[in-house]
């Protein structure tokens, strides 16, 4: 009944899609991705601006710290399982050049809020088997795009909010395609006009091979 309901609203929402800002503009087919990692006790860390190259992507995670660590209500153990993944101890940025892979279509769809839920959708396909490297894994999230100064952030931030993975890709090859559907819980504190859902390819050692948002074709 859940899986239903947030497959319906996942497909209104890619039918009738949203307009965009000029924060939320697509970056270009194979773009560079920048990821910030931000440690939930230094507050002067997340307020700080951490500029990404122009036409990135972006997403910034708080890394869990101790309870009572001024940011520890949004940081997520995702964020150390990532950094576990690129095999990158510390948290500072990290930029992964721009990577095309050709014969690859990725796309993700995000529904409405509901019963404090978000559908979000992705679909792979490839056109030949070689196209994804083996072990490429398929990740979905959802982030809160929030603008300079809307939460004590110098600059503009991309925050992952929920993630779910990693998600199998068998069947994506040949032209078969697969389709991944999932329900995040809507965090608490964020605001559901700035939610938004991307969806992502990794290699066996964690570099993304390509991204999608649901505001981008």
């Amino acid at each position: 009944m859940v899986a239903a309901a947030l497959a319906a609203s996942t497909a209104q929402a890619a039918a009738t899609g949203k307009p965009r800002t000029p924060s939320n503009a697509c970056p270009a087919v194979g773009a560079a991705v920048v990821e910030h990692f931000i440690r939930a006790d230094c507050p002067d860390c997340w307020a700080a601006d951490a500029p990404a190259p122009a036409g990135a992507w972006r997403l910034d995670w708080i890394v869990p710290g101790a309870d009572d660590a001024p940011l520890s209500a949004a940081a997520l153990p995702d964020a150390t399982e990532r950094l576990q993944r690129l095999g990158q101890p510390s948290t500072s940025p990290h930029l992964q050049p721009a990577r095309p892979l050709p014969g690859v279509q990725l796309k993700v769809s995000a529904g409405p809020a509901w019963q404090g839920y978000f559908g979000l959708q992705m679909a792979l396909r490839a056109r030949r088997a070689a196209a994804l490297p083996a072990g490429a894994t398929g990740w979905l999230a959802l982030v809160e795009a929030l603008p300079p100064g809307s939460e004590v952030n110098s600059g503009e931030r991309v925050l992952v909010r929920s993630v779910a993975g990693p998600l199998p890709l068998d069947g994506a090859a040949a032209g078969r395609g697969l389709s991944h559907l999932r329900a995040l819980r809507w965090p608490t504190g964020a605001k559901p006009e700035r939610l938004q859902a991307r969806a992502w390819v990794e290699d066996g050692e964690g570099r993304i091979l390509a991204l999608a948002g649901n505001r981008c074709p």
